[in-house]
């Protein structure tokens, strides 16, 4: 897994910067029914954010970085991945994952992606939708956060923290290099120069390709951080985790209409 049932983002909290919060089951064109939550900004930049988990699915660490997300001014919908196999129900520290995650399949996580990316681009009553909506991801999710912007969703922009660019994974998804020509969003990757998974190589082919297909992309690795290291836990990587929200940050503003 990417990180323990008891991390949390290593960002520090804004004080009355984000508005109202709402845990969500939201149903995609399948009729899979799955767990969200979405923290609105209290003071909206016009930009959105649709963040998708690592192996464990929707847990407290992705809910708390909605809000941190939402008290610097993007509103941002997190999600679960296993509602077509554990139901829309909260889950705990308990919950055997893995067998959920070989069960799902690129159709099924392309729908849920999808049916967030509406969600979180629809007007409410008392308030405009983002007009810039990014799809931001880690270990698995940075992966599908890859991939998502090949699937014509209009996208702002992708941002992978430590996302798995070549070879097979434990499902069907492909890999995002070897979609290149068909992502269609501009790319932010943040890799770990210690990363036992994703080597070097592999990062600097995702670069190549990036740059023959024409489509602007930014990767950044981390000397000697691993996979994982954007944890409040993980005090000797605080400077690459500030500088990782910094890059992540700034991709947002620089690409928000």
């Amino acid at each position: 897994m990417c990180f323990d049932h008891d991390s949390r983002p290593p960002i520090a909290p804004i004080a009355g910067g984000a508005g109202d919060t709402d845990a969500l089951i939201l149903t995609s064109a399948d009729r899979n029914r799955f767990a969200a939550f979405r923290a609105r900004a209290s003071e909206p930049t016009g930009a959105g954010v649709v963040i998708l988990p690592d192996v464990r699915g929707l847990h407290p660490y992705y809910e708390e970085l909605a809000l941190r997300f939402a008290e610097h001014g993007v509103d941002a919908l997190a999600i679960d991945w296993f509602g077509r196999t554990a139901g829309a129900e909260p889950r705990g520290e308990a919950f055997e994952y893995m067998p959920h995650v070989v069960q799902t399949t690129w159709a099924g996580i392309s729908a849920d992606i999808r049916t967030a990316v509406e969600e979180l681009g629809t007007p409410e009553d008392d308030r405009a939708a983002p007009g810039s909506i990014f799809v931001l991801g880690f270990c698995m999710g940075g992966r599908m956060a890859f991939l998502s912007s090949t699937l014509g969703l209009h996208l702002a922009g992708v941002i992978g923290f430590y996302g798995t660019i070549a070879g097979a994974w434990r499902n069907d998804a492909p890999a995002p290099i070897d979609l290149v020509d068909r992502i269609a969003s501009p790319v932010l990757g943040l890799f770990g120069g210690a990363d036992q998974v994703i080597s070097p190589e592999a990062i600097a082919a995702f670069d190549s390709a990036l740059s023959a297909a024409g489509m602007e992309h930014r990767l950044v690795t981390y000397d000697g951080a691993p996979h994982s290291f954007f944890d409040k836990k993980a005090a000797e990587f605080a400077d690459a985790s500030a500088s990782a929200w910094s890059e992540s940050i700034g991709f947002i503003r620089a690409h928000t209409a």
